[in-house]
């Protein structure tokens, strides 16, 4: 018997993209990877750029792979967007959030919004790479004065796919510009900051359907679907979660770590702790603290490969967790380390400016790396649950990061949680999820949930029992980063 038509998600991170296809057998999804590909930025004379049509080729290609279609969905990540003109062509390539040219416009927004103004309305964290900072950099460009339309980077290859341009609201949450309580765009607050309000478009949910495949693709009448276009948000509705004491770690290139709401947080604690709200399936409210993630390891490793020292993930693994003893500890949000550059010199940096030695070699860089990220986790969870008023009793590891072993066992011991790691491609298995509820092959967002849970053996890490050392590193942390105990809400 010839298979089912599958679901295609285009997956693309910020390092790798990916087309995978979902077929719906039973009550379980099963996923295969029918294309993987590199996502290298380029380096333009104007900054640093995302090479859209080598990542548009490849998804293309990975489509045509996977055989007869039932549908297709686009996620990628946030924040980044291209300007299009009236007739829909796009005005350059869209800079890269790591791109320097946000530097002075968070001052430059507050001076027209304040902060705690902007918060209120759209609840949103402050961070650089925001796109209401990078709007603000192209204030006064031929690209912006020429701009009609606003098209974040799932928006414009999902257009490119069908021809059909929308903005679907997950991503559209992101950018500092979208009403947490109407999911409206923020009209009086564009007007305020000085951005032309006719390039924000017609919004849709998830499991929208924009329209067939274009026929120059030459892949059928296949139905392009607006899914949960934050990779982040597929990843939420992939999460195996159990009950409502349930935190999520998307962990990839950024930690997305956080709590699934019915609506947001918008009092003044959560924005002291720079918490986001951010629109997830059916409506939910991802509330979520960024934490800087794999990127910090993926930027070591590349500076070590430009020394002539090419360490497989595997090996850096096996040197972390040859490491005894206690490690130097930092904070990973340290914002030297967003850009690119010398990861490993960076890190050395921030240790010694809190009286430590550097970390003498990689094994205790990575460990270094690994346990500042779960102290970091940690950290967060308490401001989470100070802010929500949830009680978190169990963390859901889910993306690449579920492969770290150590980095899930530190999270268990030094959170003091339970933690249950995978679906490692959750993103991609939400994608279709959505996709297949659209279809109308599932019903409600715990239908998903179900099918998620059929889908995965999740690996589980009990905190271990005797507290006195998991306890004395993050007093450590606290102590060397001057972070502070969390406030009520």
């Amino acid at each position: 018997m010839a298979e089912a038509p599958a679901y295609a998600a285009v997956d693309l991170g910020a390092t790798s993209g990916r087309v995978v296809t979902g077929r719906l057998e039973g009550d379980r999804m099963t996923l295969e990877e029918v294309n993987r590909f590199t996502n290298r930025p380029v380096c333009l004379p104007d900054g640093l750029r995302w090479n859209l049509l080598h990542l548009f080729t490849e998804a293309l290609e990975g489509l045509r792979r996977a055989g007869p279609l039932a549908g297709v969905g686009v996620d990628t990540w946030a924040v980044d967007y291209a300007l299009l003109d009236a007739r829909q062509r796009v005005l350059g390539l869209p800079f890269h959030y790591r791109d320097a040219r946000t530097s002075g416009m968070v001052e430059r927004a507050f001076s027209r919004v304040p902060q705690a103004e902007l918060y209120a309305t759209t609840g949103i964290q402050t961070l650089p790479i925001n796109t209401v900072f990078q709007l603000l950099a192209d204030e006064g460009s031929a690209a912006l004065a020429a701009a009609e339309r606003l098209a974040l980077v799932p928006d414009l290859l999902a257009y490119w796919l069908c021809g059909e341009l929308a903005n679907e609201s997950t991503n559209a949450s992101t950018t500092g510009l979208l009403d947490a309580r109407s999911s409206a765009w923020a009209g009086e607050i564009i007007a305020r900051l000085g951005l032309p309000p006719e390039i924000f478009g017609e919004l849709v949910e998830a499991g929208t359907v924009l329209g067939p495949l274009l026929g120059t693709h030459d892949l059928g009448q296949v139905p392009v679907y607006a899914v949960a276009s934050h990779d982040t948000a597929s990843a939420f509705a992939a999460a195996p979660v159990r009950d409502e004491h349930a935190a999520i770690l998307s962990s990839g290139t950024w930690s997305l770590l956080g709590v699934e709401l019915p609506e947001p947080v918008l009092s003044d604690a959560a924005r002291e702790a720079n918490l986001t709200n951010e629109r997830g399936v059916d409506g939910t409210t991802r509330l979520l603290k960024n934490v800087m993630g794999m990127w910090l390891i993926e930027e070591c490793r590349r500076t070590w490969a430009q020394h002539g020292q090419e360490i497989p993930h595997e090996e850096l693994h096996r040197l972390a967790q040859s490491v005894d003893g206690a490690v130097p500890l930092f904070d990973p949000d340290d914002e030297a380390f967003l850009p690119p550059g010398d990861m490993p010199a960076r890190i050395a940096a921030a240790c010694e400016r809190s009286g430590q030695a550097a970390p003498p070699d990689v094994g205790t860089t990575v460990r270094s790396v690994l346990v500042s990220l779960a102290c970091k986790y940690r950290w967060a969870i308490e401001r989470l649950e100070a802010v929500s008023g949830r009680e978190v009793r169990c963390i859901h590891v889910i993306g690449g990061g579920a492969r770290n072993a150590l980095l899930c066992r530190l999270t268990a011991d030094i959170c003091a949680r339970e933690v249950l790691a995978g679906p490692v491609e959750a993103t991609a298995l939400g994608n279709v999820l959505v996709q297949a509820r659209a279809a109308g092959e599932l019903g409600s967002l715990a239908d998903l949930r179900r099918v998620a849970a059929e889908s995965v053996n999740p690996i589980v890490d009990h905190p271990a029992p005797d507290r006195e050392a998991a306890e004395a590193t993050y007093r450590r942390f606290l102590d060397l980063t001057g972070l502070r105990a969390p406030t009520t809400a």
